[in-house]
């Protein structure tokens, strides 16, 4: 059986949500209008940026008005700016994660990561960052590849937990020797399904859960980078404010 690495992108890998920079491209190519950023999107952004907000409520914002704004666009036209998002912000990455990357695939770990960010971005970020597979929100499109603006969500740890089970039936992985790296609740189905759970700068509501959770405790570590160190600390050995 294979050893895998189960790696989230948002916060985990990417030091922010990928979603927020295609958010960007689709206001600066006028498909989404400026004033909606102005208006529902900024303040929740502001909120979050002063520490009085929540970091998914601004997301969960900005992912609605994503849906609405590629109803009715075409596959090539999404992809084209994943492919630009990528090349452009595609390093600026944790640089802890990334050597875990690098060395579980030393290892002949298999490398997958599965993202709430829509496929398009997430199989970018599988290219440049040489993972195995990936699995993402599917953003659904007719037969003419025109997007329809329902989605099959990635984003939640009831969805995460499928993708496992899924992953582990095509790659034959022992989850008993496998590794998962997130750092929100939606991740907590990752970490509780593998012996190697790892908290990457988590939310509150995450050690919250973890803290909470009798068995998980003893085997979780969080990581905590910021500046240029780098920070392990065992999650029952964890005290917060």
């Amino acid at each position: 059986m294979n050893t895998a690495a189960f790696f989230d992108i948002d916060g985990t890998l990417y030091r922010e949500g990928l979603i927020t920079e295609v958010f960007k491209k689709l206001v600066k190519y006028e498909i989404i209008p400026a004033e909606r950023w102005y208006k529902e999107v900024k303040p929740e952004y502001d909120r979050w940026d002063k520490r009085k907000g929540n970091y998914d409520d601004y997301l969960l914002k900005m992912a609605g008005i994503y849906i609405e704004a590629i109803k009715g666009l075409h596959r090539s036209q999404i992809e084209f700016i994943a492919k630009n998002v990528v090349s452009q912000k595609g390093d600026r990455v944790y640089s802890y994660t990334r050597d875990r990357i690098k060395w579980h695939k030393k290892k002949g770990h298999k490398t997958l990561t599965i993202s709430g960010s829509p496929v398009e971005l997430v199989k970018e970020m599988a290219i440049k960052h040489e993972f195995d597979d990936y699995v993402g929100a599917v953003y659904t499109r007719d037969k003419d590849d025109i997007y329809t603006g329902n989605v099959i969500s990635m984003w939640n740890s009831e969805d995460k937990k499928k993708a496992v089970e899924m992953l582990v039936k095509k790659y034959n992985i022992d989850l008993n020797k496998s590794y998962a790296y997130g750092d929100t609740s939606g991740d907590f189905s990752m970490m509780k399904m593998v012996n190697n759970p790892v908290c990457v700068n988590p939310t509150r509501k995450l050690v919250e859960e973890i803290l909470n959770d009798s068995e998980l405790v003893n085997r979780a570590n969080i990581i905590v980078e910021r500046k240029d160190m780098i920070y392990k600390l065992k999650a029952k050995d964890v005290n917060y404010i």
